[in-house]
């Protein structure tokens, strides 16, 4: 009986020829499945946007700066053009000098129908009108009929009636009740020791408003 030959070849030989395959075909067969990139954003795409955000930021903070300085300024400018009149915070006092302290005390008592809070005949006498101080002040020399100047209008709810009042009590007529605009009302008389007292019906000033 003759002798099948085996097609099946010795592993040495499956090795060998193995070994002896080209360097490409080898590398074919083993190559490794293809890797898919990562979708995202390239390195040098993040830097640009990073310094385009940093960019943008130090220009907002810039133009902040710029913007507050100039407020600041303008406000700074305001506030120092108020300061130069902040030394006036209101009417504090308004000085009438008298010639006789104990008439004159007597009368504006009797006129402003309240007693002094301040009382030093030989130096003051101080009232307080409204949060306000008129005070009269010794002055033997002082003219019974001196020039007005610098007149201090007192709030009356009435001028008409005020104005009347006044001149009944002994004060003398300088400028009759006149409407002046905007609703106000101003008048002047001379009190019996020379000093001009203005007063003021004004619906435009508000009392609780002052310092």
């Amino acid at each position: 009986m003759p002798r099948m030959r085996s097609t099946a070849r010795p592993a040495s030989r499956r090795r060998k020829r193995s070994a002896t395959l080209p360097p490409h075909t080898v590398a074919a067969s083993v190559a490794p499945a293809e890797v898919k990139p990562v979708r995202g954003v390239k390195l040098k795409h993040v830097s640009a946007i990073t310094m385009i955000l940093a960019f943008l930021c130090l220009f907002a903070y810039l133009a902040g700066r710029v913007d507050v300085s100039a407020a600041t300024s303008g406000a700074g400018f305001v506030q120092s053009a108020t300061k130069e009149h902040a030394m006036f915070l209101g009417l504090r006092t308004a000085k009438y000098e008298v010639q006789d302290m104990a008439k004159a005390k007597q009368w504006y008592s009797k006129a402003l129908g309240m007693e002094p809070y301040f009382d030093q005949p030989a130096f003051y006498v101080g009232y307080n009108i409204g949060g306000y101080d008129l005070g009269l002040v010794p002055a033997p020399k002082a003219e019974t009929k001196r020039a007005a100047a610098g007149v201090a209008y007192w709030g009356v709810e009435d001028a008409h009636a005020a104005y009347k009042r006044l001149i009944e009590l002994g004060a003398t007529p300088v400028e009759d009740v006149q409407d002046v605009g905007g609703g106000m009302l101003v008048g002047e008389v001379r009190d019996p020791f020379g000093n001009i007292l203005g007063i003021i019906y004004n619906p435009l000033f508000k009392p609780g408003e002052t310092k």
